[in-house]
């Protein structure tokens, strides 16, 4: 199977485990849900939750609980995409090439929606049928991963503060490495935690999450301006006419694109010791660097 292919499957699993934990439309109160559905089934990638799930493989095979786990990252991940796209924040009208959330339901029903998928994420956890112990140290990565201190609030923060202000390589790595890269580490931490994982097998794999999460937003920042905002799904050139403190502002897109190549070629690296079992890892990673929108 290719990775297209194999992404596809993948895709759709994940699909279908959030349809059986997310509320039905028709389950009172009938709007949040049908609010929280709209921006969820909205045709995400998935990345997180198929990291999430090579982890566990790349450590045990198959793994027990591992889909839900999974879901908790995309319902973390589909609610700060809710709130960043509010006027108070980013102020977009378009995610995934459809009306952002607040333009459908009002300000306050997103506001309610992505609290919503944010309360649901650690009741799946709640109750993954996982030993305690393991469920405790789930639910701690993705509180640590999306909280305020290195985590993914704490870098829109810095991020919403940097507007404005003069390129600065040390507060660009702050912002990225908590808004966009805690997350992803997340989703390899937890997927090894899951599969229960040595030390130095979970760091290896952390590691590996540091660095296509530093790969996925250094991209992220290139095809802001090289793309168009029918290919992103989203508006193009939001950056630079924000003022946000970026990899191109700060380096230049050549030297950014070669960061973004290094850094997935240090995630490589970290794979080594897993062998044939990486595959799918060595292949999302290539995915990250590659990737058009």
């Amino acid at each position: 199977m290719n990775l297209r292919e194999y992404l596809t499957q993948q895709q759709r699993l994940v699909d279908d485990e959030l349809d059986r934990l997310v509320p039905p439309e028709s389950t009172p109160p009938e709007t949040i849900h049908r609010a929280m559905r709209y921006s969820l089934f909205a045709g995400g990638k998935r990345i997180r939750p198929v990291l999430c799930i090579e982890a566990a493989r790349t450590i045990a095979g198959e793994c027990s609980g591992i889909l839900a786990a999974a879901c908790s990252l995309e319902l973390i991940h589909t609610y700060s995409l809710i709130h960043d796209d509010l006027p108070a924040l980013d102020n977009d009208d378009y995610r995934r090439g459809k009306l952002t959330n607040h333009k459908v339901f009002g300000d306050a029903m997103a506001i309610l929606a992505g609290d919503s998928l944010l309360t649901l994420a650690f009741q799946v956890l709640a109750q993954l049928d996982a030993p305690d112990y393991c469920k405790t140290r789930l639910i701690a990565e993705l509180a640590l991963a999306s909280g305020t201190v290195g985590g993914m609030i704490g870098g829109q923060v810095a991020d919403l503060q940097g507007e404005g202000k003069p390129p600065d390589a040390q507060l660009l790595e702050t912002i990225h490495r908590a808004k966009t890269g805690a997350l992803l580490r997340a989703s390899l931490r937890m997927g090894a935690n899951l599969a229960g994982a040595s030390e130095t097998q979970y760091e290896a794999l952390s590691l590996y999450g540091e660095h296509v999460g530093l790969a996925f937003q250094i991209v992220d920042d290139i095809l802001d301006i090289e793309q168009s905002s029918e290919a992103l799904g989203k508006t193009a050139g939001k950056d630079a006419a924000q003022h946000k403190i970026t990899f191109p502002a700060v380096y230049g897109l050549e030297a950014s694109r070669r960061m973004a190549q290094q850094e997935s070629e240090r995630a490589h690296a970290l794979l080594g010791p897993f062998g044939d079992r990486a595959l799918r890892l060595h292949e999302l990673a290539d995915l990250i660097v590659h990737r058009k929108s």
